[in-house]
């Protein structure tokens, strides 16, 4: 009759001990183990931080941008944002501004408005028309290329058509937006982005706000070679594009 088997060891003997390998590899099962949960729940931890503070929370790295520290101020872009959200730019269906929106949306008077462009001078400029008229001629279309495709990676080019004290109020405010609908249309030809609607702010302001003051003739102009006077700087679309981040 077979004995049944016994692990334990006879009386009187010692109990035998583990092999040093079998010791050593339990260990290091141990260690892999432990680390392999720690691994485990710092990836977790992430993707629960991740999940409730979105990026657009987490501080960004500070780019040094020049046209930042210059003119785009707070008041700067609180306007901006204002007007060009309502003129036309991020998708909604209205395509331009008139004066009365312009005052409505922008909340500024006629010279706070043109102050704020004023450090735009290098980066703007004033494409000009002749009296009673809205169709851009040669010069006036090479400098208008020439602003946009200046663009420097800017978001928003402003398009700012203006007619001068000459004529009634409404005949001047219809010139002035057919002036800005010839400048959008020549940067439709031109520009062959299919996105160009989210980018352009259009305003005709005519000569009922923000008339532009012989200052305005030591800008860059279609017609710099040309006498210019207050009559003549606002038979003009105002041009640039705005480097600000809104």
């Amino acid at each position: 009759m077979t004995q049944p088997f016994n692990a334990r060891p006879a009386p009187g003997t010692a109990p035998s001990k583990p092999p040093a390998a079998g010791l050593a590899g339990l260990v290091s099962g141990v260690v892999f183990v432990l680390g392999s949960v720690l691994a485990v729940r710092s990836w977790v931890s992430g993707a629960a931080e991740r999940l409730t503070t979105p990026e657009a929370e987490r501080p960004k790295v500070a780019v040094a941008d020049q046209s930042e520290v210059g003119y785009c101020t707070p008041q700067f872009k609180q306007v901006l944002e204002r007007v060009l959200h309502s003129c036309g730019l991020g998708g909604d269906s209205r395509r331009g501004c008139q004066p009365a929106d312009v005052k409505t949306f922008a909340s500024i008077s006629d010279e706070d408005f043109n102050a704020l462009f004023t450090p735009l001078k290098d980066r703007g400029a004033v494409v000009m028309f002749d009296e009673g008229e809205d169709k851009l001629d040669d010069q006036g279309k090479k400098l208008l290329e020439e602003k946009w495709f200046a663009r420097r990676g800017a978001r928003y080019f402003f398009v700012v058509a203006r007619a001068s004290k000459s004529g009634n109020q409404a005949k001047n405010r219809a010139l002035s937006h057919r002036r800005a609908n010839s400048v959008m249309f020549h940067l439709n030809e031109v520009a062959n982005d299919p996105e160009i609607e989210s980018k352009v702010g259009l305003l005709w302001l005519g000569n009922e706000f923000a008339q532009l003051s012989k200052d305005y003739c030591s800008w860059p102009s279609s017609r710099g070679d040309l006498k210019c006077d207050e009559e003549a700087i606002n038979r003009s679309a105002f041009v640039s594009w705005v480097d600000c981040r809104l």
